[in-house]
């Protein structure tokens, strides 16, 4: 428990910040499903739309350090070569 002013502030930005975060990840979470849901559907051009609506929101959440940007590579790497194999 925090006992210090210092230590409680603390305590309450990381509150913040890890709501922020969560909704974040759930942000880009939803982006990758509608990608994964199209590529399901075997729709190239929706798969194609979709990917290009999510690689800006996945290089959001390594700018506000959400997500590593190697995984962030590496995903959408995985996911380019889905959409480009698909039909």
């Amino acid at each position: 428990m925090a006992n210090t002013d210092q230590s409680k502030k603390r305590a309450r930005q990381s509150e913040a910040r890890f709501a922020i975060n969560k909704m974040r990840r759930s942000r880009i979470r939803t982006y990758l499903r509608k990608v994964e849901e199209a590529l399901a559907s075997g729709d190239k051009a929706a798969a194609a739309a979709a990917l290009t609506a999510a690689q800006p929101e996945l290089a959001r959440g390594v700018t506000k350090g959400v997500l590593h940007k190697n995984t962030v590579a590496r995903k959408m790497s995985r996911l380019a070569h889905r959409v480009k194999v698909l039909g």
